[in-house]
């Protein structure tokens, strides 16, 4: 049985063979229907069960379209439909439930020790659909994308991330470990990577490059990456940190500092952190990402299962 809930603990070879494996499948899906299955259902009688502490759109809709193309079935329960811990039902108790009616559980919840609570009680896979610390199937959907439209490995091209360090940070600066690629991240000195994130990057003798300048870290980019700078639960002074993010908002002129090529993406919903002309403009490509989201959830929730060939 495999979990999926950070990348810092996947090997760097099944990451590459679930995005070998997402490239074949929406080659495959090209003359389909969004509710055909893929040839065989491979996942045929199994049931995916989510749940959301926190609003979703993409990873529902793709969770759900990737175990239905797979064969399978889904039921997407919300938090309070749950006693998760409350009402005299401890998580252990719910999760021995969940593994009696369920064969994987895909949870997307506002605390890290749930995630790791689960873990410990399930007796079926457990996927992260988003934690404080970590969105590892939203990252590992970008490299997909990245490639995709690069066509080089990720390896081979030089990341940028603009914007806050959050979850999705997280997850990106441990992609950089896994698959080596340089990542020059570009914030606020007083929203840096945290110093555990650093000394794990260091324990794992890789680097990445943080600059408190957008142009410096946007020079020669092959990509930038940004993300919603005031999340939904942002317990901040939400004016005052806009107001810090000033100088890193992704303007058209950014793109006079990077590869001729540069793209940009952004894992939604978007906010103040890049304008209107650059996120509908001609190197966005942000639709595309968000689209890709299924065909790689189809072969996480293989790799979880057993079934990744």
């Amino acid at each position: 049985m495999r979990h999926f809930i950070n990348l810092k603990d996947i090997p760097s070879n099944d990451l590459r063979r679930i995005i070998i494996d997402a490239k074949k499948r929406k080659k495959r899906r090209k003359k389909l229907n969004t509710l055909e299955m893929d040839n065989g259902s491979p996942l045929k009688g199994k049931m995916l069960i989510q749940m959301f502490e926190k609003a979703s759109s993409r990873t529902k809709i793709s969770f759900y379209l990737a175990i239905k193309q797979l064969g399978g079935g889904t039921l997407t329960l919300r938090s309070n439909e749950l006693h998760l811990g409350q009402g005299g039902e401890t998580i252990a108790d719910t999760a021995k439930i969940l593994s009696t009616y369920g064969d994987g559980f895909m949870l997307r919840t506002d605390d890290d020790k749930k995630i790791q609570e689960f873990k410990r009680y399930l007796s079926i896979p457990l996927i992260n659909g988003l934690s404080p610390s970590s969105h590892p199937t939203q990252v590992l959907s970008d490299i997909f994308t990245v490639e995709e439209i690069k066509k080089r490995p990720i390896s081979k091209l030089n990341i940028c991330w603009i914007g806050d360090s959050n979850n999705v940070l997280d997850s990106l600066i441990a992609a950089s470990v896994k698959f080596s690629f340089r990542l020059n991240i570009g914030c606020p000195k007083k929203f840096s990577p945290s110093k555990k994130i650093k000394e794990w990057v260091n324990k794992n003798k890789k680097k990445i490059y943080i600059y408190h300048d957008i142009k410096k870290a946007a020079s020669g980019a092959d990509v930038i990456f940004s993300d919603k700078v005031i999340s939904l639960n942002d317990k901040v002074n939400k004016k005052r940190k806009k107001q810090q993010f000033q100088k890193f908002k992704i303007k058209q002129n950014i793109f006079n500092y990077t590869k001729k090529n540069c793209i940009f993406l952004h894992c939604l919903p978007r906010g103040d952190e890049v304008d209107e002309d650059v996120f509908l403009g001609k190197n966005s490509h942000v639709w595309q990402q968000a689209s890709n989201r299924v065909h790689v959830q189809k072969s996480i929730l293989l790799y979880c299962f057993g079934k990744l060939r």
